[in-house]
């Protein structure tokens, strides 16, 4: 019968310098390279004076109240390349419109933002043809009717596969 002998090893200095190199090595990528991304990313943006916005908050909540009170309907989708808006009275009836301006927008990025006017259709609604890129989306509607303040509404959607580069 054989027996093994076995070197004893002792933990070293150079082994602890080993250890601290690797431990702090990785520790500094880590935050490094969480550093980049998060300049490189979204500022986290929403409005560039919060003060000033502030100040418009009771203005806004009248504006939404108002708004509200009309006991309108509205329905924003996204189907097959085409925004629609379909916004009708408390009757029923189709709010006859000027314009309707959409500013579509990317909740973490600027890159993408754009605005676009939707065209009125013979049965009342509001639509455009406009290829958009997968992803979430947030689309800021006003609407200018004539003799009445613009109604406004912010609309969050995602486009999926489904809803893009489909034929009618």
């Amino acid at each position: 019968m054989t027996t093994l002998t076995l070197k004893s090893r002792h933990f070293t200095g150079w082994h602890m310098l080993g250890v601290l190199v690797v431990f702090f090595g990785v520790t500094i990528i880590v935050n490094l390279t969480l550093a980049y991304f998060a300049s490189n990313s979204w500022t986290g943006l929403v409005v560039k004076n919060s003060y000033v916005a502030s100040q418009h908050f009771n203005e806004h909540l009248a504006n939404e109240r108002k708004q509200a009170s009309l006991g309108w309907s509205d329905e924003f989708t996204y189907k097959n390349g085409i925004l629609t808006l379909r916004l009708t009275d408390a009757a029923g009836t189709p709010v006859k419109a000027e314009t309707v301006h959409v500013v579509l927008r990317r909740p973490v990025a600027e890159q993408q933002d754009h605005e676009v006017r939707l065209v009125t259709t013979p049965d009342g609604q509001f639509t455009l043809r406009h290829e958009l890129a997968l992803g979430v989306w947030a689309a800021d509607v006003r609407v200018e009717i004539p003799g009445q303040a613009d109604w406004m509404k912010r609309y969050r959607f995602t486009v999926k596969n489904t809803d893009v580069g489909a034929s009618q």
